[in-house]
């Protein structure tokens, strides 16, 4: 399944202010390629070994004629008036989804140096791409395992993981047709059949395991105590397309799909309540978040989702990305401040400060991050085709 979609980043290459030439100088005012490689062996060169000013270029504030620096995010308001909450999310709504606040952190866009990531970077300090996985004050990196290696132990399945998820003893996996079941305190094993092509996503909600499929059905167990195991409960049909992403939420189930639309399922009488078909490619990843919705697509637009009165969804806030996006988690920073992570198809994760969406930092990797967990004590994780890492949120600085 192609999921790559869009563009690569093109990034701007930032200098820092270089001396001058000295006066009556009779080098060719041109710099040096070789010593550009650190490889010059001439002396006396009759280049330059130096990086020319950029007095005479126009910065992105003048070449967009707007005085001021372009900003990264969307500092616009709503895209229309808050809609009136419904009956089945909770009464503190905050209708400041997308406002900037006073502490807008404003960032130039950056590249990790590929001389650097190969370990033969020859400018050092004076390189002017990144040297760093990551960008950011408020978060450090604490690990990187590769491959792999370090595991406790390797399972082999017999076929692509298109999803795993945990729900108390129980481990689930998503296969080609069929979800796999492991009790981690009895070591028993379940396998469910039904599914057609890959399972895709998974999620509990209502005693109930949910699966979405490659052929777009949302496949339903129920777990008999009696029998200690998983029964055939429904089979959710209405998406055209394979289902990527599931998530539960205010007593829904809500499906993203590969045809573009969301649907709300009652996780009462598993019917469908609602379509909706504001984004315009896959719907990759959901993420309830209080009283909101909130949905990324490869559309490279997260929308922001709140009932009306009547209880149906409306779109309240769309924020833009330069790229498709993958993956969205939600958690509290070092001082219980909310923050959005969401992974995009340029190999970063964006981190946004909640209402506001202004850009906390951003997290680089040699491969698409599909997978972003959450866990105790201010950690997170985020894995890509290489490996995984885990990161920590710093303590906050005390104020005097």
């Amino acid at each position: 399944m192609d999921l790559d979609g869009g563009n690569r980043r093109v990034f701007n290459r930032l200098g820092g202010p270089s001396a001058a030439p000295p006066p009556n100088s009779t080098k060719n005012q041109r710099v040096c390629y070789h010593w550009r490689a650190g490889k010059c062996s001439r002396s006396p060169c009759p280049f330059l070994h130096r990086e020319l000013p950029h007095s005479s270029g126009l910065t992105s504030a003048a070449a967009n004629g707007s005085g001021v620096p372009k900003r990264f995010a969307d500092d616009s308001g709503f895209s229309s008036p808050a809609p009136r909450r419904g009956p089945n999310f909770n009464n503190n709504h905050n209708n400041s989804w997308g406002r900037m606040g006073d502490n807008k952190v404003v960032r130039k866009t950056e590249k990790v140096c590929d001389y650097w990531v190969q370990g033969n970077c020859n400018y050092g300090d004076r390189c002017k791409f990144l040297h760093s996985w990551y960008l950011g004050e408020d978060f450090t990196l604490l690990n990187h395992l590769d491959e792999h290696q370090k595991c406790m132990g390797v399972l082999n399945l017999g076929g692509e993981v298109g999803c795993m998820i945990s729900e108390g003893p129980w481990l689930f996996v998503g296969l080609p047709n069929v979800v796999k079941a492991w009790n981690t305190q009895t070591n028993q094993e379940i396998s469910l059949n039904g599914p057609v092509g890959q399972v895709y996503s998974m999620v509990v909600g209502n005693d109930l395991l949910f699966a979405g499929t490659q052929e777009g059905t949302i496949l339903v167990w129920k777990f008999n105590a009696a029998t200690n195991n998983f029964e055939p409960a429904a089979s959710l049909k209405g998406h055209t397309l394979a289902v990527v992403s599931l998530v539960v939420g205010a007593n829904r189930l809500y499906s993203g799909s590969m045809d573009h639309s969301i649907k709300a399922w009652s996780l009462e009488t598993l019917q469908c309540l609602q379509t909706l078909t504001e984004h315009t490619d896959v719907v990759m990843s959901l993420l309830c978040w209080e009283q909101f919705l909130l949905s990324c697509s490869l559309d490279k637009t997260i929308k922001v989702w709140v009932a009306t009165e009547n209880g149906n969804l409306e779109v309240t806030y769309t924020h833009n990305e330069e790229h498709g996006l993958l993956n969205l988690r939600g958690m509290h920073d070092s001082e219980s401040k909310p923050v959005l992570l969401c992974s995009c198809n340029d190999n970063s994760v964006r981190l946004f400060d909640l209402p506001s969406f202004s850009e906390k930092g951003k997290i680089f990797a040699k491969q698409e991050i599909r997978a972003i967990e959450v866990g105790p004590g201010g950690l997170f994780f985020t894995g890509d085709g290489t490996g995984f890492r885990v990161w920590k949120w710093a303590e906050p600085v005390p104020k005097p």
